[in-house]
């Protein structure tokens, strides 16, 4: 896939300016957003995604079409279940729904930049190394079956965050609007919105580790890897306040990402045997596996999160 210096240039200005316009100015209207206003904010950003992704097929063909496609599905079901670990962070730390926008906008900035660095160490990584996909494959396998086995996706990273702070930085619990840190005396004190934010920092640190990897095993271009990363953000702020409590009821979300995950570790593996190199595996021979095709990958995706939102919301009805 040939992608022009201006082609970059125009979708990485026109993708994060969209991006960074709802979370840092749309954001400051006072008063919680109404259920409407964000429905058709966030058919606006899928309707993006799919009008980019419906150009790239046009313009660069069917493959990178459905990649595109099963990129942004599956990085848009990971930032699901994150924003469900800001939920989690939020309610548990209390968070005042007058601070929970800003909170909101520093988590999904944070997420930006996390992605963007592991984006870049991936696509140099596959580039110089082959083998990185076998390291990328086996880490989706662990994670897939750690959530077959009822362990929740990011679960307790803001208590483990939170507790270190707390145990090893002076914190107050009082709130002073977006202060990280207030003086008190001679002596500085980390506030409530400083526990926030770093439990928020480790969520995205963790999700990160686990985005980047799944998507390198539906496409290697490092375009379509960061499009798909920013378009699965969009609409987040969106999704915060119209499924707060729609996000208790997908209680089988974890076991799809897992399915899935698993499912693209296997891809990732079997494209590692492909490609190998390494002297102790088949003599450093290319190993003669089959290849998944992207239709099929996209479809196991789609079914897989269809099957788990029909099953969850079935299973929580009242």
């Amino acid at each position: 896939m040939f992608v022009s210096a201006l082609e970059w240039v125009v979708t990485l200005a026109a993708t994060t300016t969209v991006l960074l316009f709802d979370v840092a100015v749309m954001a400051r209207r006072s008063g919680e957003p109404t259920m409407r206003r964000c429905a058709i904010a966030l058919s606006g950003y899928v309707a993006l995604a799919v009008c980019f992704g419906t150009w790239t097929w046009q313009t660069h063909g069917r493959q990178f079409g459905l990649e595109f496609f099963a990129g942004w599905l599956t990085e848009y079901s990971l930032s699901i279940d994150n924003l469900f670990i800001f939920v989690v962070i939020m309610t548990s730390l209390n968070v005042p729904k007058v601070y929970q926008r800003q909170a909101l906008f520093v988590g999904i900035l944070i997420a930006l930049v996390f992605r963007g660095i592991f984006i870049a160490l991936g696509a140099a990584a596959i580039q110089r190394f082959s083998w990185v996909f076998y390291v990328f494959g086996a880490f989706l396998v662990y994670t897939a079956i750690r959530l077959a086995r009822g362990a929740k996706h990011g679960a307790n990273t803001e208590n483990v965050a939170v507790k270190f702070a707390r145990n090893h930085l002076h914190a107050t619990d009082s709130w002073h609007g977006f202060k990280l840190y207030v003086t008190q005396g001679s002596r500085l004190s980390m506030t409530p919105m400083f526990l926030v934010i770093v439990a928020l920092g480790v969520a995205d640190l963790l999700f990160a580790l686990d985005s980047i990897p799944a998507i390198f095993g539906l496409t290697r271009e490092a375009y379509l890897v960061f499009a798909a990363n920013v378009f699965a953000l969009m609409g987040l702020r969106q999704l915060y306040f119209m499924l707060a409590n729609l996000l208790q009821r997908l209680v089988y979300l974890s076991k799809g990402l897992g399915v899935i995950l698993l499912f693209i570790g296997v891809k990732l593996v079997l494209q590692a045997l492909r490609e190998n190199d390494l002297p102790f595996i088949n003599g450093g021979e290319h190993v003669n596996v089959p290849e998944i095709p992207t239709l099929l990958a996209l479809a196991i995706i789609v079914v897989a999160l269809a099957i788990t939102t029909a099953a969850s919301l079935y299973t929580t009805r009242e």
